[in-house]
């Protein structure tokens, strides 16, 4: 009976008494019978795999046993703390991500000249869809496409007639839609002008409010003014248009006159009307609705006038009154810039803001304003450290390098803007659009690559016109084709010129348009200049732009560090971008005179001997380069790559030449940026 119940076996005895040792080292297991029952005893001594849960909780309770996991325990729960601390101090230590409008250059497309897709010799939304990937090549990331609303076309989109509706020059909404869509779906962004100050007259706005329906009655300025047969003979003051004469129209259905600082088909609004800035703040939360991801908020400083309407001062204060039919012939002291201008701004700044809860989904906001030597007034509209405005004004100043273009010059144009940029504020570039004429015609053709260069590697966001990276020059258009309304106006200010069609191959039409006619005249040269012949040149300006392009994105100097403007004179600028505890830094010699040798040790003797040519205007050029004689010739461009000694920014008599937007400092053993430093 005993046997049965299997209180001993020896049946795995095959070697004789060697085979109780197992037995014994490893326990025994013994019987005691009572009242007819077993009960197993174990004297297990260590143990041992696959061994029962009952005899587990006899050794789990042991020192020996205990210890170690206790330790492992505050070991996993330690780790687990100093994880989260490091990770929250990094956290709190790295600098707020560049958003997208700082991390890639802006692209202005002008929609009529870029791409016609319907043949009728305009270009329009399908033609830009169908180019998208064009952008991708250039490494821009930033689209700003200009009006494009349904309008008259009296002044090309920017008298609009319905800010919710696409003109049919350039398609349909579900076109705008799509396009949308496409600039998307390949990780582009796009901006949108946004044009606040002014309607066309044929808006239904206008409509109403010269026909004294009760809520549109004061949408626009209206005043009592003189007038004989339906022509006004005494304007409400002397205020002149920017396109020229007086910015006063009669109107023979309401019997007054209205302001328009534009052309008479663009009468003003009145922003001093709630309604008015209820209706165009809907406007605004429409195309961000629609999912735009910027707009260019377009002639601000006209938004509001003085109420009083008194004459503006003359410039020539012995001219005769009466002969002032120019705009720079006044001082705008109650036109523009007005108080109250800017909380209108900020208001919209956040709407905007509203919009920019998402993930990867900011909204930009850029705003024109040409204040030319009032450059404080520009520069509020970046607003303050506690009201945000703009993500900043648009930098018009680069331009007034074609009066005056040297070194010294442009030296003063950066340094401009940068002395007088609010701290820790965002800059930008601009160095051509759609009202001032292009690089090449401006300053010369050989002059394109070294510009471009500057543009995409000074701190800041870039702004480039459509056709600039491969070199487009302004067409010729005689009087008598003249279809710009300033134009018109004054012959010498024609913008026709710099708005031609794009150049993208040697076709006829230059690839942009199988239309019998365009719009304005392609330029002759594009059988020459063009993108696709550029794309097979590796010396070329579209080369040359795309290379910049990307050493701005992966290099972290030239989109987050310092510059320090070290040099210039009749024929040459310096200047340097380089990131605290990062050894590599960037030193930038630009020839905007004429061929030259300069010697920067001994100007910068913190600067070493040599650095390495990283990139060239020139092909063929040099490896390295000896900073005791750097050679450039005429229009010439070098980005030198050199491994820093002392930081230049820290050198004292450099300080005031030297600016950052976004401070932040490299921490090479983790490979991070982070802030405080």
């Amino acid at each position: 009976m005993h046997a049965d119940l299997g209180i001993e076996n020896k049946g795995f005895d095959q070697e004789g008494e060697d085979a109780s040792k197992p037995a014994e080292a490893e326990g025994e297991a013994t019987s005691v019978v009572a009242d007819g029952l077993s009960e197993l005893h174990y004297t297990q001594i260590k143990p041992y795999a696959g061994m029962p849960k009952e005899v587990l909780l006899q050794y789990s309770s042991q020192a020996c046993y205990r210890l170690p996991r206790e330790i492992l325990f505050w070991l996993t729960v330690l780790c687990t703390l100093v994880l989260v601390a490091v990770t929250a101090t990094i956290i709190a230590l790295s600098p707020q991500c560049q958003s997208w409008w700082q991390s890639s250059p802006v692209y202005q497309i002008y929609p009529r000249s870029f791409q016609d897709s319907d043949l009728d010799g305009i270009g329009d939304l399908k033609g830009i869809q169908d180019r998208l990937d064009y952008f991708l090549y250039l490494n821009v990331k930033a689209i700003w496409i200009s009006p494009f609303y349904k309008s008259p076309m009296k002044d090309f989109g920017y008298d609009v007639e319905d800010f919710r509706e696409i003109d049919p020059i350039f398609g349909t909404m579900e076109d705008f839609d799509n396009l949308l869509s496409s600039i998307h779906d390949r990780g582009l962004k796009l901006i949108i002008d946004f044009i606040p100050n002014h309607t066309s007259d044929k808006h239904v706005w206008f409509q109403r409010s010269r026909n004294g329906t009760e809520k549109y009655k004061d949408y626009y300025i209206w005043k009592d003014c003189e007038s004989v047969n339906g022509t006004m003979t005494k304007p409400p003051n002397n205020w002149v248009s920017v396109f020229g004469y007086s910015a006063w129209q009669f109107d023979v259905v309401r019997g007054q006159c209205y302001l328009h600082q534009f052309l008479k088909e663009q009468p003003d609004l009145n922003f001093r009307n709630a309604e008015v800035l209820k209706e165009m703040t809907d406007v605004i939360r429409f195309w961000l609705e629609k999912g735009v991801d910027g707009l260019r908020m377009d002639a601000v400083k006209f938004i509001l006038e003085a109420e009083h309407l008194r004459d503006e001062p003359q410039v020539n204060p012995e001219q005769n009154p009466e002969n002032i039919t120019s705009h720079s012939e006044l001082y705008h002291d109650y036109t523009d810039s007005q108080v109250g201008l800017h909380g209108i701004l900020q208001g919209w700044r956040q709407v905007m803001n509203e919009y920019s809860t998402e993930p990867g989904r900011y909204r930009f906001m850029v705003t024109e304003s040409y204040d030319y030597e009032e450059i404080g007034r520009t520069m509020m509209y970046y607003g303050t450290s506690f009201v945000e405005e703009a993500n900043f004004p648009f930098n018009f100043y680069l331009l007034d390098l074609s009066e005056s273009l040297s070194g010294r010059a442009c030296y003063d144009l950066v340094n401009l803007w940068m002395t007088n940029m609010p701290k820790g504020y965002w800059p930008n570039w601009v160095v051509g659009n759609h009202d001032n004429p292009r690089i090449a015609s401006a300053l010369s053709q050989e002059y394109v690559n070294v510009i471009n260069m500057l543009l995409l590697t000074l701190p800041g966001t870039p702004t480039s016109y459509y056709g600039e990276e491969i070199g487009m020059e302004n067409i010729v258009v005689s009087e008598d084709q003249i279809q710009d309304p300033f134009g018109k106006f004054d012959p010498s200010e024609n913008r026709d010129p710099l708005r031609s069609p794009m150049q993208w191959d040697s076709s006829p039409n230059a690839g942009f348009s199988e239309a019998n006619k365009t719009w304005l005249p392609v330029h002759p040269d594009y059988q020459t200049r063009n993108v696709m012949m550029q794309m097979n040149d590796s010396s070329s300006p579209l080369a040359l732009y795309r290379t910049l392009s990307a050493l701005r994105e992966s290099e972290l100097p030239l989109h987050w560090g310092w510059v320090c403007l070290v040099w210039s004179d009749a024929d040459v600028f310096v200047y340097v971008r380089e990131l605290d505890g990062l050894s590599t830094a960037f030193l930038m010699v630009l020839n905007l005179g004429n061929g030259s040798t300069t010697d920067l040790t001994s100007v910068v003797p913190e600067l070493p001997r040599e650095a390495s040519v990283r990139v060239s205007t020139l092909p063929g050029s040099m490896k390295t380069v000896s900073l005791a004689a750097i050679r450039t010739e005429r229009g010439e461009g070098l980005v030198l790559e050199y491994h820093m000694r002392e930081p230049i920014h820290k050198v004292s008599r450099f300080r005031e030449n030297c600016f950052v937007s976004q401070k932040a400092c490299y921490f090479s053993p983790l490979g991070i940026l982070y802030k405080n430093c």
